[in-house]
């Protein structure tokens, strides 16, 4: 399995489980199913609602666990009280993100200054955000003097988020993506369909390679078994360089499909 390089000297395998919208109660069943797979990293969120599950599921194991701080807990105090509420549940945190900017609050700052006091303490190995902008990075950049190891940002052929991508280029910053299979819209499109029958791969498969291959991480969610194992075996799946030019011609400026973090 492919690991990418954070600019804090630790690696993150590049293709994990997302557990966005995965029941409390089904959490630890698919996580172990992810794991027993050969996933080696869990995305969960308070948000989610799922961390205890995913605790359940990653003790005794070296997976690599992700966790995020919600939007109601911005600020210096609020964020330290929301990492204890999440490390309660989870036997270890390997990665903490500021998970919305929410500039509306304009609390970002003091945020991650909070998530920097974490990692210096050494309650946390990495620290990051998501759903961040080149506008919000540089200013919390400015202020700490820390870079992120990681920003997760929706991101998938139909929106590909190039001026973020370029932005986390120059600072050293791994873009890890979100909804990478567009929210399951992408599954039926007929430019992906007829790659994955070229490369003998699913719609899927043909995404996630794309993704890989562009030295992206990528957390897709799966609910069963065999799509967990699908989704994982898009490491294998080759595409060509005249697959991957059809696939980058797909981007949109339209392409967005969740809220716009400059909005909230």
């Amino acid at each position: 399995m492919t690991d990418l390089t954070l600019n804090d000297g630790r690696t993150i395998p590049a293709i994990g489980f997302g557990t966005y919208k995965v029941p409390a109660e089904d959490a630890a069943r698919l996580s172990r199913d992810a794991l027993d797979a050969g996933y080696r990293l869990i995305d969960t969120a308070a948000f989610y609602g799922n961390e205890a599950g995913v605790g359940e599921a990653t003790a005794g194991t070296d997976a690599f666990v992700t966790t995020k701080l919600w939007r109601d807990d911005m600020g210096h105090d609020a964020a330290l009280r929301a990492f204890d509420a999440s490390a309660a549940k989870l036997p270890r945190i390997d990665l903490f993100l500021i998970h919305w900017p929410m500039p509306s609050h304009d609390r970002y700052v003091e945020t991650w200054q909070a998530l920097v006091r974490l990692r210096e303490e050494g309650r946390v190995a990495s620290i990051g955000v998501s759903n961040f902008s080149p506008d919000h990075l540089d200013r919390i950049v400015d202020a700490t003097g820390v870079v992120p190891a990681l920003n997760q940002i929706e991101l998938h052929p139909t929106f590909q988020q190039r001026k973020a991508r370029a932005a986390h280029e120059r600072l050293g910053i791994v873009t890890q993506s979100w909804s990478p299979l567009g929210q399951g819209t992408l599954l039926t499109d007929p430019t992906i369909a007829a790659i994955a029958r070229e490369a003998s791969a699913t719609p899927a498969q043909v995404i996630l390679a794309w993704h890989l291959r562009a030295g992206l991480g990528v957390i897709p969610k799966a609910s069963s078994r065999a799509r967990i194992a699908e989704n994982l075996a898009a490491q294998a799946v080759q595409l060509s360089p005249d697959q991957i030019a059809k696939l980058d011609a797909m981007d949109r400026e339209d392409g967005r499909l969740g809220p716009d973090p400059d909005t909230l």
